[in-house]
């Protein structure tokens, strides 16, 4: 598998590693990303990286809750500009009380709801935005929770909407434990909110990365495989810290020295009631769309019959 300079870049931005071990990485995996970052962890030279390429799109990921039921939403626009008007930041907080009140089945279900204040669709609405904004308009995903306690937060003006889940027991408000946790899912992005989530085949995965890196390592190569996959047990808790939400290092260490479940207890326990972590989505603006890049000196160089 052939790679380019770009890749090497690539696996640089997702290591931290210099480009020229992430260019032997490549050749040594046949410019296969995901092996060449095992192979840069085995080697001791990188720590876990995240897989995902996160391309950057436009638009607002928005969440709310509205008469007690949670939403978050995300809208996307062709610019930054528009998205940030408040005919744009109206039409999204429209969509989200669609969801609320009327509980749309799936995006295609939310453009054929009724849109608040008249009696057009959203789809109808969504042509008009069109229009007057100038900008294609789309909406990409949403998610709703209509049981349990929903706390909303939207960082950065709508680059990350999270909205987190809670069972609560007691008469207490837990705004402020929900906010934090959702800035703790903004800040540090698990891959899953608790250990008991995380795939045996993710596990296997990372026992053989932590044995491989004792086999390249002199001082430990020698020892009995038996020894080498107890270490490798013993260091599984510091993986489930990095990917899981609940065993996460809880980042507001000015309330609490700890994991995040162990914060959500202290501080529920404070409050005269009980919390536990039910569920939580976090999108993030633009995730995985490819956005268009225009060379506009290519551009130029084209329409005056020139090469680059």
């Amino acid at each position: 598998m052939a790679f380019t300079a770009k890749d090497v870049q690539k696996l640089r931005e997702m290591t931290n590693v210099g480009m020229m071990d992430c260019k032997k990485a490549l050749v040594a995996c046949d410019g296969d990303m995901d092996k060449a970052i095992d192979w840069l962890r085995e080697k001791g030279l990188a720590k876990a990286a995240k897989k995902a390429n996160r391309v950057a799109a436009e638009g607002v990921a928005y969440a709310a809750v509205i008469n007690g039921v949670g939403v978050v939403i995300e809208v996307n626009s062709e610019t930054d500009f528009a998205a940030k008007t408040d005919a744009f930041m109206d039409l999204v907080k429209n969509l989200a009380a669609v969801v609320a009140e009327q509980n749309p089945a799936d995006v295609d279900a939310l453009k054929a709801c009724t849109y608040p204040g008249s009696k057009l669709t959203v789809t109808e609405i969504l042509q008009e935005k069109v229009m007057s904004i100038g900008e294609n308009i789309q909406i990409r995903r949403f998610a709703r929770y209509a049981e349990n306690t929903s706390v909303a937060y939207v960082h950065a003006g709508g680059t990350h909407g999270v909205l987190v889940n809670l069972a609560v027991e007691g008469d207490i408000d837990v705004t402020e434990i929900g906010k934090n946790v959702a800035m703790q899912i903004a800040a540090m992005s698990p891959k899953y909110w608790d250990k008991s989530q995380v795939p045996q085949a993710d596990i296997d995965h990372e026992m053989s990365v932590q044995v491989a890196l004792m086999d390249n390592d002199p001082k430990m190569s020698s020892k009995p495989a038996e020894v080498k996959e107890k270490i490798a047990a013993g260091k599984m808790a510091a993986f489930y810290k990095e990917i899981c939400l609940l065993q996460q290092e809880f980042v507001r260490s000015d309330l609490f020295k700890g994991d995040v479940a162990g914060y959500i207890a202290d501080a529920a326990k404070k409050l005269g009631g009980k919390v536990s972590f039910v569920d939580a989505v976090h999108y993030t603006k633009g995730e995985g769309i490819e956005k268009k890049v225009d060379d506009f000196a290519a551009e130029v160089a084209a329409a005056a019959g020139l090469s680059k």
